[in-house]
């Protein structure tokens, strides 16, 4: 799909929602196609198959043994979502009587999710709630800290971001080849 008719789709979903369209621009969100190719890289926490781009799935799962490795477990949350996935979970949570003001601090809108892309992941750990901000406390998140940038994976959403989401210590995305 061209860049403009990703455009054009994100603008008709943002719309459909009751958001203006140029929210994207105004808060210079970045746009993501959805990943070509997806690699299974295991279940998730919630007994899920997770999907991510080739690419990325070899960093997680690098990633992933270096850190048990080291008797830390980084639990898969959440890895490939699709723009129609992301559009319904934001229907979802407005149905329940979140305002969508309040869910586009948390969610990117559809199209504009890193998860699209097949390359970001949200980690949990055991005992704590997943997607909650006490993960920051946790053993994984200090460990990601010390050593996820070797493996290419780097914070996309630490407090006050440029794009106006709330903090997610649970976010990784990975950008580049590891080392």
């Amino acid at each position: 799909m061209s860049v403009a008719a990703l455009r054009r789709r994100i603008a008709e979903a943002l719309e459909g929602l009751g958001a203006d369209a140029g929210l994207v621009g105004r808060r210079g969100l970045p746009v993501f196609g959805e990943a070509a190719r997806l690699h299974c890289v295991g279940l998730g926490a919630d007994g899920r198959d997770k999907f991510l781009a080739p690419l990325a799935a070899r960093a997680w799962q690098a990633m992933s043994a270096a850190a048990a490795a080291e008797q830390v477990e980084l639990l898969l949350v959440s890895a490939f979502r699709s723009f129609d996935f992301q559009h319904a979970l934001i229907r979802a949570k407005i149905a329940k009587g979140r305002s969508l003001d309040e869910v586009l601090r948390v969610n990117a809108p559809p199209g504009c999710s890193e998860h699209h892309s097949g390359r970001a992941v949200d980690i949990g750990s055991r005992g704590i709630a997943p997607l909650e901000e006490d993960f920051e406390r946790t053993e994984a998140f200090a460990w990601l800290g010390a050593n996820a940038a070797r493996y290419g994976f780097g914070l996309s959403f630490p407090r006050e971001n440029r794009y106006g989401y709330l903090y997610e210590p649970w976010h990784w995305c990975w950008h580049r080849r590891s080392t």
